[in-house]
């Protein structure tokens, strides 16, 4: 065996314990279920997304630079653009909401993110952007009185008075979901996200557009701002509407980049969710600048 097909296969060998590592850490968090094969996976990519959604870190879905230092790992170098096919099966995995929720995690009390920077808050810029959150809790509940994270949308709305709503969706799918809308806007089959819609959305201030108008509007931004990173920027609450609806609030951090030109700050976006089938889609989107 020469010298170079040797280091060669130290190299991957070290990459492999480094990957399975980074799974039974996220398994031990309640981040992944999957097998400890020390193998890069959509349902591995899932899961990150999921530990950066706790953590505050940048959504990406990748074990990149930030993410691997928080775990305490090596980060996956990289040198080929990012394949549509495994980011669509990537966010598709998070919104199917296939994650196995270990009870410790449940029981556990999560701290907000830590601000890692503190961009000036700007106004949107025709921004379509979503994002997951960190903690749950509802709209309605006292100061202080989160709701437990794996409660429903239907225990939500038992605990307020005012709403009607009989939506069982666990507040796990709902992040999972949100932060799966997240992760197909930064799909190189640009516009996918349009995918989460509805036939028709109440969309920002531009009134009620079907879906394949609020395709072109996500494909006009991504080409003003190719360049995107997102945080979760604190809590999320849950808002149980009448029928199979539920509204979700988040506040986002965001940093947008074309060549010179740069924008950033955060903002509270709000998604109103409907249950289709076995499915949840987006009827109404809307956000306003941060306090």
């Amino acid at each position: 065996m020469s010298v170079a097909a040797g280091l060669a296969i130290v190299r991957l060998v070290s990459a492999d314990n480094n990957v399975r590592d980074v799974q039974m850490k996220l398994r031990d968090g309640g981040f992944y279920s999957g097998e400890i094969d020390g193998a890069y996976s959509s349902q591995l990519d899932a899961a990150l997304t999921r530990y950066q959604i706790r953590n505050g870190l940048p959504i990406t879905g990748q074990l990149d630079v930030e993410t691997s230092k928080a775990l305490g790992a090596k980060p996956a170098v990289t040198t080929t653009a990012p394949d549509s096919a495994q980011s669509s099966e990537t966010w598709r995995q998070l919104r199917k909401g296939e994650r196995q929720t270990l009870a410790k995690t449940n029981a556990r009390e999560t701290s907000p993110p830590v601000d890692r920077s503190k961009p000036e808050v700007a106004s949107r810029q025709s921004s379509p952007a979503a994002t997951a959150a960190t903690r749950i809790q509802s709209e309605t509940q006292p100061v202080g009185s989160p709701l437990p994270e794996n409660a429903t949308a239907a225990q939500a709305s038992a605990a307020t008075s005012n709403s009607s709503s009989a939506l069982n969706v666990s507040t796990d799918r709902l992040r999972d979901y949100v932060g799966a809308f997240v992760l197909a806007g930064l799909d190189p089959r640009v516009g996918a996200e349009a995918d989460f819609f509805a036939d028709h959305v109440g969309y920002y201030d531009q009134g009620v557009l079907g879906r394949e108008k609020v395709r072109e509007d996500l494909q006009r931004y991504a080409a003003r701002w190719p360049e995107r990173r997102f945080w979760f920027a604190g809590d999320m609450t849950i808002e149980p509407q009448t029928g199979n609806r539920v509204r979700v609030t988040f506040p986002l951090r965001y940093e947008l980049r074309n060549g010179a030109q740069h924008s950033s700050g955060k903002i509270d976006k709000t998604l109103m969710l409907e249950m289709v089938g076995e499915d949840l889609q987006i009827v109404a989107v809307n956000e306003r600048e941060a306090e």
